[in-house]
């Protein structure tokens, strides 16, 4: 990982914090839907967004 370019770390940066932002947004949208199964949904991708974000970061270690 020593080899890594600034412009790869910015658009790591950037992945990581879409990840956070799609996680946040999904999880606000899942707590506003009175639908059992459009709750569900955004409850997956929140999940989804989080397990995204946390494989990226091992690949970072």
């Amino acid at each position: 990982m020593s080899n890594i370019s600034e412009l790869d770390l910015q658009n790591l940066r950037h992945l990581l914090g879409g990840y956070d932002t799609t996680h946040c947004k999904m999880k606000e949208y899942a707590q506003m839907a009175t639908d059992s199964q459009i709750k569900q949904f955004f409850e997956k991708g929140a999940k989804s967004a989080m397990e995204n974000k946390q494989q990226l970061m091992k690949f970072l270690q």
